[in-house]
């Protein structure tokens, strides 16, 4: 048996508390404490929910225990209640009264609390909510100096309740806990730099749930971390041998969730196993398809997961994509076992794959309209499920094609938002299935081409657009021709054959007229084209282009070739001496790049303000942009593509300010910008954080002299990277 705080006597005589001694330590949770014990100062009726194990009883019983009630502080515990009406026996029993009269035990309750002040604490009541909703409605309305702090998985329902819902221990309070607990079970054992990636590791699969660490924390008496991890995909087969004196429930991990599981309607249970092939976050919209028919009617799904929402097997959370809703990986595995044992695994997951090929679908479209960065937001939300339908296209027989058109579809996001490398990834993957889909399988060749040529990869870039367009001219597909065109003229872009990137863009852009095609791809062929001719000296023709895109792109809506199109503008204003002009255009040019998260829109804006900076006088700060910069560089591709069109402003600002400031100081200022992180570096180039000028250089007089083409560009060499272009 527990011991229990029985000390001292309230008023009356009345002893002042029955909270369990705590036998061993209390790891984190300080926030918590502190913002439930304000909740308890400020609501007579806090009840704390949670998933089983995630620590409730332990955090309500520490925050009880700082609360100094005149007549104490009681605990009920109601695991072990199985029947409605013995409720208030157990409170009267708790509460240590002795009473042999015919009153009913709700009246003896309500003679002895209407003139004490105590704190009531039910815990473990989600089996008997009505009941308890009934007793302490009642109580609260006749003891005045009644408070009562409910723990359990769901709310009590009762007017005047103030939830508290309790999340998992963050990975570092977690790994605290492993350490502790670690360190009881087995003596001698410490976090060091040998294990603790691996600890850390275990804690974030294990959720934080304060119980699966602990009982994981207890198998270090024969396994490593290293091993725990290992054999971990069989949680609750590994995850047992609690001790004596815990609950029945709390003695392992299966019998946690599986006790949230028993108290759930059969409804409940099965949206709970559907819900498991969801990964990561989900929407209402997603569950009504996927999860719908078949004994759940989509009628009653949002009922049905409101249930699971209360019972916190389901949480709630607000994103920039909306209200969203997630499932711990512990309790989506405890729903992947039971969907498995009801044969429907292969079914649902169809069903899953299909929801998310639709969903890229409409993104692509909408990706051209004002609603871009909804899309973007969307996108990112639902990356892990995405994921996951693409695992599903390329492990089921004949998914081949739908594997190839997903990742082609995800085009945008892929270069508009920061997941070159990603893309890279499922794209290779899929184009090496022969399928019968020649649409599908073209997709996904120029979308290949593409993001190899951002990376710098140009083998592979023109091996994948050379199949594109040779498969394509058999085949009679017109639009994938003019894609695979478009993308060899960008390759001839930033390889610095600018004679050829005209005449493929130009080709391309007079494809794309004659089928009808508008899109942030035909805009970003005009940008692109607007380059070569920059770059060549047609300053009027280049400008003329990107204006036409700035009027298309306003009038769609559309942001990310926009950024792209000022870019190019912004060149323009540089070599004709406005340098004001091309700031703004600039700063317009990063602020939507750094929305979007497209890192080589970012880093390309960033080395040109340097030059700006440094025409205008300020040589230390154009310094530091250049080395924040370098920075970014690495995790995009290879620098300014390996062109000696595009780095000729680089090399520019560099001259310029190594003259001002000479070597030493010039160096030293670059360090400082490599020190910067993403977020900085971009304030700064904003000038969110920039030093007052220094006085302004005169500004450049035409064009800068064009590299000499009869020299070799420098070579592109394949490096990954998260980027865009």
């Amino acid at each position: 048996m527990r011991r229990s705080q029985r000390s001292g006597a309230g008023a009356g005589g009345h002893r002042a508390g029955n909270l369990p001694l705590e036998l061993n330590a209390f790891v984190g949770r300080a926030a918590e404490l502190t913002q439930l014990g304000a909740a308890l100062g400020a609501a007579r009726l806090v009840t704390v929910t949670g998933l089983g194990g995630v620590g409730k009883s332990r955090l309500a019983a520490r925050a009880a225990a700082r609360t100094r009630p005149r007549d104490g502080v009681w605990r009920v515990e109601l695991a072990a209640v199985r029947e409605a009406e013995l409720v208030e026996y157990a409170v009267v029993e708790a509460l240590g009264l002795t009473d042999h009269t015919s009153r009913p035990p709700r009246q003896v309750l309500l003679d002895h609390l209407s003139k004490r002040q105590l704190l009531l604490v039910l815990d473990g009541f989600e089996h008997l909510v009505d009941a308890c909703a009934s007793l302490v409605g009642e109580l609260l309305r006749r003891a005045p100096g009644l408070r009562v702090l409910a723990v359990g998985r769901r709310p009590l329902a009762v007017e005047g309740e103030r939830l508290f819902p309790l999340a998992p221990l963050t990975e570092r309070e977690a790994a605290e806990l492993f350490a502790d607990r670690a360190a009881a079970s087995t003596p001698g054992f410490t976090l060091h730099d040998g294990n603790r990636a691996d600890v850390r590791e275990l804690c974030r699969r294990l959720d934080g749930i304060p119980l699966a660490v602990e009982l994981a924390a207890g198998r270090l008496r024969t396994l490593s971390p290293a091993q725990l991890l290992m054999r971990l995909d069989d949680r609750f087969r590994l995850l047992t041998g609690g001790g004596r004196d815990a609950l029945p429930r709390h003695q392992t991990l299966r019998t946690a969730i599986g006790w949230s599981h028993e108290l759930c309607t059969p409804e409940e249970r099965l949206l709970w196993s559907r819900l498991s092939v969801f990964a990561g976050q989900f929407d209402l919209e997603a569950v009504e398809y996927v999860c719908g028919g078949d004994g759940l009617h989509p009628d009653n799904i949002l009922d049905v997961l409101g249930e699971l929402l209360a019972q916190s097997v389901v949480t709630r959370e607000e994103t920039q994509a909306g209200v969203r809703y997630r499932m711990l990986d512990t309790v989506r595995a405890y729903g992947t076992d039971w969907l498995a044992a009801t044969g429907d695994t292969a079914r649902l997951r169809r069903r899953h794959r299909d929801w998310y090929m639709g969903l890229a679908t409409w993104c692509e479209l909408d990706w051209f309209s004002p609603r871009q960065r909804e899309v973007a937001a969307r996108v990112e939300a639902e990356l892990p499920n995405l994921r996951c339908a693409m695992e599903q296209c390329l492990s089921e027989p004949g998914g081949g094609h739908l594997g190839q058109y997903l990742a082609g579809t995800l085009w945008f996001y892929w270069v508009g938002c920061g997941r070159l490398s990603e893309g890279r990834h499922w794209l290779e993957r899929t184009v090496l299935l022969d399928t019968e889909h020649e649409r599908s399988r073209l997709k996904a060749l120029w979308v290949l081409g593409y993001v190899a040529i951002l990376q710098g990869d140009t083998v592979s870039a023109l091996a994948a657009l050379a199949e594109c367009r040779e498969r394509a001219e058999h085949s009679g597909n017109s639009l994938a021709l003019a894609y695979a065109e478009h993308r060899t003229g960008c390759l001839a872009l930033v390889t610095d054959d600018m004679a050829r990137a005209e005449t493929l863009l130009r080709s391309a852009l007079d494809r794309y007229q004659e089928i009808g095609e508008l899109n942030s791809n035909v805009l970003m062929g005009q940008v692109e084209l607007a380059m070569t001719l920059a770059f060549q000296g047609d300053l009027p023709g280049a400008v003329r282009l990107c204006e036409d895109v700035r009027r298309v792109c306003v009038d769609h809506g559309e942001r990310w070739t926009l950024a792209y199109a000022l870019y190019v503008l912004a060149y323009a204003a540089w070599t004709e001496g406005d340098l004001p002009g091309a700031r703004r255009l600039l700063v317009e040019c990063l602020d939507i790049n750094h929305v979007f998260n497209d890192l080589l829109g970012t880093v390309l804006a960033v080395e040109l303000l340097a030059l700006i900076t440094a025409a205008e006088g300020d040589a230390s700060e154009a310094a530091v942009l250049q080395g924040s910069a370098s920075r970014m560089w690495p995790s995009v591709g290879l620098p300014l593509f390996g062109s000696a069109y595009y780095n000729a402003p680089h090399e520019q600002c560099e001259a310029t300010a190594r003259e001002r400031l000479g070597d030493e100081r010039y160096e030293e200022c670059v360090r400082a910008g490599a020190r910067l992180g993403r977020q900085a570096a971009v304030g700064r180039a904003l000038g969110h954080t920039r030093p007052r000028l220094l006085g302004a250089l005169p500004p450049p007089r035409g064009l800068p002299e064009p590299p000499d083409m009869r020299k070799p560009a420098a070579s592109p060499t394949r490096k990954g990277g998260e980027t865009t272009g």
